[in-house]
């Protein structure tokens, strides 16, 4: 079947604005200690895609062995907002995610579907100029499975013919969950079962096998 969809995750896959939210989760932990500032970071690493706000809970159950209060959380989500902001704003874009973005503006419809806050996201693109692209743009919550499934709906398409582009096990799962394709950035895809790339300058030649069957 054609092409019909594509959906993008943004940190890491549009923007290099992964190793500034890292940097922002160590700040977030650091007054806990250097053993839970590194446990977080793991975690997040691990768990990319997942909502910041899970992954303060999990700090607080699996780390701190405590429930975090709404006070906690909301509080743990300004001060990492604080941090990562500006840092996403003057974020490289991801080598190839530009032309393949503007490549195939108009030809099939574009999402992104992200684990960041939905305000957060849209004004981050659209402070960038990237919003124009997309049809549709949405953060968390909910969790990135459901968002994707949002998507498949909102724009009418099959889930077989829809591409879910993402550096996450979080974004793999997701398209596993909703029955997409997958196009893997990382080395973390490489030997599994999905096409994959360091970066997104092989994306655009690949959609285009998929344009043409």
């Amino acid at each position: 079947m054609p092409l019909s969809c594509i959906v993008f995750d943004c940190d890491g896959v549009i923007l290099e604005s992964v190793n500034v939210k890292t940097e922002a989760f160590a700040r977030v932990a650091e007054p806990f200690g250097c053993d839970v500032r590194d446990r977080l970071v793991a975690y997040h690493i691990e768990n990319g895609g997942v909502s910041r706000y899970k992954k303060f809970e999990w700090m607080f159950r699996e780390v701190l062995g405590r429930e975090i209060s709404s006070d906690e959380l909301n509080e743990l989500g300004r001060r990492y907002a604080e941090y990562a902001f500006e840092g996403v704003l003057n974020a490289q874009l991801v080598p190839g995610a530009y032309d393949a973005i503007t490549a195939w503006h108009g030809r099939v419809p574009m999402y992104v579907c992200s684990g960041a806050p939905h305000e957060e996201l849209t004004h981050i693109l659209h402070e960038r100029g990237l919003s124009r692209f997309f049809a549709g743009i949405y953060g968390s919550p909910p969790g990135k499975s459901e968002l994707l499934a949002k998507v498949v709906k909102l724009a009418d398409v099959a889930p077989a013919t829809t591409v879910m582009i993402g550096d996450s096990k979080t974004d793999l799962r997701a398209a596993e969950d909703v029955g997409t394709l997958f196009y893997g950035r990382g080395e973390a895809f490489a030997g599994g079962t999905h096409p994959w790339g360091d970066d997104l300058t092989g994306l655009s030649a690949w959609l285009e096998t998929l344009a043409a069957d």
